[in-house]
């Protein structure tokens, strides 16, 4: 088990899937846990499970103001930003480019790349000055690979990969540590939209095909520690067998 006693980790896309997963994988690892999401609710229910140590901060990540705003309070909060975990993302709109709302579109793009970049160009700073820090962005396999359907989604997750590249030439000598996370298709509230559109080869795959949310969680752990930075500035697979030996993933 990955000890990350005392250090402060911020989270967002915290109230469901893989964000939520990752906030009891982290307070089980000794973090303190900062949850950021649209839903208050959601992430107030998570942080009163998690208990002194979380806290709640409503957050758009697809405004830069409030990003800022959750790095400022988690720092406030527990005096220190070890770890930011780019999770927030949405799928939608599913649609074929012909077909595709322009102003839909340039949504998705505003969460999932622009708020990807919100967190980079929030965190940064703070962690220079702190002698360092870790930023765990998800990724997926569509940042590489075109889906029918998923122009938005893949076109920000193949930007979201090019901007931890950016972070990792010039963040590490100020000793950032910035990390992408490929965790293959997760049993998310994500998969069951993809399912419902019947559009690629993704909505027809049998739900045991998916990986629980935990595992990917494992993974961000894993990530924060020496043995993945071979992959500083790269993506981990997660559906590599070898890469589920070191996180201590059935494979």
């Amino acid at each position: 088990m990955v000890d990350l006693t005392g250090k402060s980790v911020l989270i967002t896309g915290a109230s469901r899937g893989i964000g939520a997963a990752a906030a009891r994988a982290f307070a089980e690892a000794g973090a303190h846990v900062a949850l950021a999401a649209r839903s208050e609710e959601a992430i107030g229910s998570i942080a009163r499970e998690l208990g002194q140590g979380a806290i709640v901060l409503p957050c758009d990540v697809a405004e830069f103001g409030q990003v800022a705003d959750a790095v400022r309070a988690t720092v406030k909060a527990f005096g220190k930003l070890d770890v930011l975990v780019n999770n927030a993302a949405v799928i939608e709109p599913i649609a074929r480019l012909q077909d595709a709302e322009p102003g839909d579109w340039a949504a998705a793009l505003d969460v999932n790349l622009k708020g990807v970049f919100h967190g980079f160009r929030a965190a940064m700073p703070v962690m220079a000055a702190m002698d360092g820090g870790t930023i765990l962005t998800i990724s997926s396999g569509a940042a590489h690979s075109p889906m029918e359907g998923w122009s938005a989604y893949c076109t920000a997750k193949a930007g979201a990969a090019m901007l931890t590249k950016c972070a990792d030439l010039e963040g590490r000598a100020q000793g950032i540590r910035a990390l992408g996370l490929s965790p293959g298709t997760v049993a998310t509230d994500m998969q069951k939209t993809i399912k419902d559109s019947g559009v690629n080869p993704v909505s027809r795959l049998d739900w045991s095909e998916h990986v629980p949310p935990a595992w990917p969680a494992r993974a961000l752990l894993w990530m924060c520690t020496d043995d993945a930075d071979e992959f500083l500035g790269q993506e981990v697979a997660l559906r590599e067998r070898a890469i589920r030996r070191r996180v201590g993933l059935p494979s």
